[in-house]
């Protein structure tokens, strides 16, 4: 006997406690405050092994994004294959109320030969709040900083120095590429996507002492090294070209062979999805709805509706000037 259709799926999101987290993200998504540390981070969709995001409602309600692709890899990824058997892409929001770690991930050849099967992490950000006094972004190298001198810097504890660094604002969008030595600072909130990985090498923690154990927190110097692209020199926001149709603003923020990202901004009702492939909406901005074959969700910032390759095109309708969606696609 044939199952049910597939139909635009939410999911309950799985929070993750991080000594750097604030306490936007529960209000955001709309959930009660979890106990324990402060909220870091929300991941809304979600197949890393441990923290699973489960569909939120409907014929699938309580199903893994894993036990669905076990079933019908087409009908969820469409031509996009799964990555060692799992949802190629983790979707989080993340509220840095102090710095995170400076760090890097591997690429996936770095990440296979440290565990097989394992994936590299390639990410993109786009920011949604800032503090444009305290905030700061660290991406990539100052030019002509060499291997020697971030050593050195390691040493003498003077590393966030070595990296290029700029505030960032509301809508800043910035691309990642695995090896690219990061760190997310102060009062920032915002979106990730990035490959299924939850692979993190840290090289400096600012000095500070987790007040669980009364220690510092672990480094992996000597594997962050091994993965540092120390060619990788500044890594500036995205400067796309705005797209205009008639009261329909896109913008194609990031494509790679991992994902692409459009942010979408309309007055009118626009497309998203596309037949046959996979796409996640992710509003973050301003209320409207989605609408599929005369059913509709609403969507305000914090909302994340997965359109299976089966469920193909949606439209999104606006319910005021502010309502802002980025698409999330795989590659394929």
């Amino acid at each position: 006997m044939p199952g049910p259709d597939l139909y635009p799926l939410r999911f309950e999101p799985v929070f993750k406690g991080m000594l750097w987290g604030g306490g936007r993200l529960p209000a955001l998504l709309g959930r009660p405050h979890p106990p324990g540390d402060p909220v870091g981070e929300a991941w809304v969709l979600s197949d890393v092994d441990g923290s699973p995001t489960r569909v939120a409602d409907g014929d699938f309600e309580g199903a893994t994004l894993r036990e669905l692709i076990a079933d019908d890899p087409a009908a969820i990824l469409g031509p996009a294959e799964p990555a060692d058997g799992r949802f190629p892409l983790l979707l989080k929001f993340i509220d840095a109320r102090l710095p995170l770690s400076v760090q890097v991930h591997p690429n996936d050849d770095q990440a296979a030969a440290k565990t097989p099967g394992a994936a590299g992490k390639t990410e993109a950000w786009v920011v949604l709040e800032a503090n444009p006094d305290t905030s700061r972004i660290y991406a990539g190298f100052k030019p002509g900083v060499t291997a020697a001198d971030f050593r050195a810097a390691l040493a003498t504890g003077t590393t966030p120095g070595t990296l290029h660094s700029f505030t960032p604002r509301p809508g800043d969008c910035v691309f990642l590429e695995a090896g690219t030595v990061h760190a997310i600072g102060a009062d920032i909130l915002l979106f990730e996507v990035q490959q299924t990985s939850d692979t993190t090498y840290r090289l400096y923690d600012w000095g500070r002492v987790d007040a669980k154990t009364g220690k510092p927190r672990d480094l992996h110097v000597e594997d962050a090294l091994t993965c540092a692209d120390f060619g990788r020199g500044p890594c500036h926001p995205a400067r796309p070209e705005v797209v205009d149709e008639a009261q329909w603003w896109r913008e194609e923020l990031v494509g790679c062979r991992y994902f692409r990202l459009t942010r979408h901004r309309a007055t009118r009702p626009f497309p998203v999805g596309a037949a046959g492939h996979c796409r996640a909406v992710v509003c973050v901005g301003g209320r409207g709805s989605l609408g599929w074959h005369g059913i509709f969700w609403p969507l305000k910032a914090g909302d994340v509706i997965l359109l299976p390759a089966a469920v193909g095109q949606a439209w999104c309708l606006a319910e005021d000037r502010d309502f802002r969606v980025l698409e999330c696609g795989l590659p394929g």
